[in-house]
C-alpha cells in the first residue's frame, strides 16, 4: 500500500513537471507568434514603402528628370544674374 502511494506521488510529480514544461512551451510559442506577427507587419510596411507602384528603373528615370529640371533652372538663374 505504501509503495503504491509513493508510485502515485511520483506519477503526480512527473505529470506536474510535464504540465509545467508544456505551459512554458506554450508561452514561448505565443511570444514567438507575436514576434512573427510584428515582423510580418514591419515587412509589409517596408515592402509598401519601397514599391510605391514603381520599379527602381522608373524611380531612377524620375529622379534624373528632376535633376535635369533643377539644372535647367540653375542655368536660367545664372543667365539672369549675368
Amino acid at each position: 500500500m505504501e509503495e503504491e502511494k509513493m508510485n502515485l506521488r511520483l506519477d503526480i510529480d512527473v505529470q506536474k513537471l510535464e504540465a509545467e514544461k508544456l505551459r512554458k512551451w506554450k508561452n514561448k510559442a505565443g511570444e514567438d507568434l507575436d514576434s512573427l506577427k510584428t515582423d510580418y507587419k514591419k515587412l509589409r510596411l517596408s515592402m509598401r514603402t519601397v514599391e510605391l507602384g514603381k520599379t527602381s528603373e522608373q524611380w531612377h528615370e524620375e529622379i534624373q528628370e528632376e535633376k535635369n529640371k533643377a539644372d535647367g533652372w540653375e542655368r536660367r538663374f545664372q543667365e539672369v544674374q549675368t
